[in-house]
């Protein structure tokens, strides 16, 4: 609901009441009201602001928002932000679709691309030898939702709250977004290998240490590398889009993902296979590799800590990263289990599609979800409707465009999996030929994968964004993960029904 404000802003340096404005913003919690004003901590974030003693509202979690005092009601408190006076300009069902469907088949021709690839690399040597590094590939591939998504949904937010509009506040933002993707690269490519190594020693009951030096320059060399390609290219991408009135939130994360399945799986392969056939004679070289990349992370970190939000980050946004690792390897246990059993080989191409598209569709609902709490909501204040019991129609059902957007995306699902299906079929990169009977095992599984991910982001990006933590850092590790596994999961049933049924699967 609209409702016009009167707002003083105050600085540390003067005050200035502008024109009375309109705009939407988030009741108080019943039986709440706003505390007196105080100045904020000490924080990079919050200098100069004016900030509420409101339960929820930290100096963590205010990053990016001017903070004012406002009269509602005749009730004095600190109600604001950059974000609750600004309105996100409106869009139709249309204009949504179209910006939503080019990212989108051109991720899914990415995923279908890095299917045909891991079809192809898992007869070489190197995959034949050391099979944990299946376990390794939806950790791996599950840095673009740790990372590149992530990095592209607080672009997209910090666009379009207007905080990238001089040159100086654009490179610093940038900068040190960058940095801190590459610190996290560098962390999460060793510990996907450390957990690789674990889980391959449990299941085999053995692990040479070769193969366990060369799983850890393999991960971390492709995640650096990945990282830093994708990072470079997905920040100009989003300057672009909003110079040229596009929606950053409907394009960011399915173009960071359209390519990414691709470039890291052929990072891995290579890296793989370069370092199998040095492993006897050289075997120096993987360790100079890892204390390379280990070396640069004091640089990361100094870059990082140049800006306040980056800054932030350094301390915050290892939780869900590391939790989305786990939960990725857990899909990769599945994944290996299923492409040594001879019967189910032919799975393996269908993976990256199934797994690719469920997070490029639920990323996006994430980034706008987020964008809207960030422009009409105070930290830990959500809108009345949404602080009952979750319902599934929620997220389906009502008038708003987020509302909407999930309607978008679920009915993409099986046009584009159809789409995607096809192409496989073309490439000739599929063991199965799509009879009807795979057609509805497949489509079934992504629905019900897409589904629930909707659902579940939908209750988790409120519910975390209730908590103080913001939804941009938090909620795309976790569902990009969770649709990993989900994903995996399901098309491994899948199969399974198939062969029980006497379907050709494999060769």
């Amino acid at each position: 609901m609209s409702k016009t404000h009167s707002v003083t802003w105050e600085t540390s340096t003067a005050t200035f009441t502008p024109p009375t404005i309109p705009y939407p913003i988030c009741p108080p919690k019943a039986a709440e009201t706003p505390g007196p004003t105080t100045r904020a901590p000490h924080s990079p974030l919050t200098q100069g602001c004016i900030m509420s003693k409101t339960p929820g509202f930290t100096p963590d979690t205010a990053a990016g928002w001017t903070l004012v005092k406002a009269s509602r009601s005749g009730i004095r408190g600190a109600v604001a932000v950059q974000g609750a006076g600004q309105d996100l300009p409106a869009e139709s069902t249309l204009s949504m679709l179209l910006q939503i469907l080019v990212p989108f088949l051109l991720a899914g021709l990415g995923t279908v691309l890095a299917g045909t690839l891991l079809d192809v690399v898992q007869h070489w040597d190197v995959f034949q030898e050391i099979t944990e590094l299946f376990i390794l590939v939806p950790s791996v591939l599950g840095l673009k939702g740790n990372l590149e998504m992530t990095l592209a949904s607080r672009l997209s937010t910090a666009v379009n709250m207007g905080k990238m509009e001089t040159a100086r506040e654009k490179w610093s933002l940038i900068i040190g977004n960058l940095a801190v993707k590459q610190l996290q690269a560098t962390v999460l490519g060793l510990f996907a290998s450390l957990m690789a190594i674990v889980l391959g020693w449990m299941m085999e009951g053995k692990m040479f240490l070769s193969h366990a030096v060369l799983l850890c320059s393999a991960s971390i060399a492709t995640s650096f590398m990945a990282s830093l390609l994708q990072g470079t290219i997905m920040a100009g991408l989003i300057i672009g889009f909003k110079k040229m009135g596009v929606n950053p939130d409907n394009v960011a994360t399915p173009m960071a993902a359209s390519f990414g399945d691709l470039i890291t799986l052929a990072f891995l392969a290579t890296f793989s296979q370069w370092f199998y056939t040095w492993i006897e004679l050289y075997s120096y070289v993987l360790y100079l590799v890892d204390l390379l990349f280990l070396c640069l992370i004091p640089l990361w970190v100094v870059l990082s800590s140049r800006h306040p939000a980056s800054r932030i980050l350094l301390y915050t946004a290892w939780e869900p990263i590391i939790t989305a690792m786990v939960i990725s390897s857990l899909g990769g246990i599945i994944l290996e289990k299923t492409v040594t059993e001879p019967n189910l080989a032919g799975i393996i191409v269908y993976v990256p599609v199934i797994n690719g598209i469920g997070g490029n569709l639920v990323s996006i609902q994430c980034s706008r979800i987020a964008t809207y709490l960030h422009s009409h909501c105070l930290p830990g204040e959500v809108p009345g409707d949404r602080k009952s019991c979750y319902r599934p129609c929620h997220t389906f059902c009502g008038p708003g465009a987020n509302h909407r957007s999930a309607q978008v995306l679920l009915l993409l699902v099986i046009p584009g999996q159809l789409i995607f299906l096809y192409s496989v079929h073309l490439m000739k990169g599929g063991h199965l030929l799509p009879t009807a009977f795979f057609i509805v095992i497949f489509l079934s599984a992504a629905v019900i994968q897409v589904f629930s991910l909707l659902c579940i982001a939908d209750w988790t990006v409120y519910w975390l964004w209730q908590k103080g933590k913001d939804p941009d850092s938090h909620s795309i590790p976790y569902l990009t993960a969770l649709g990993d596994l989900l994903g995996t999961a399901l098309i491994s049933l899948g199969f399974l029904l198939l062969w029980s049924a006497g379907e050709r699967i494999s060769p």
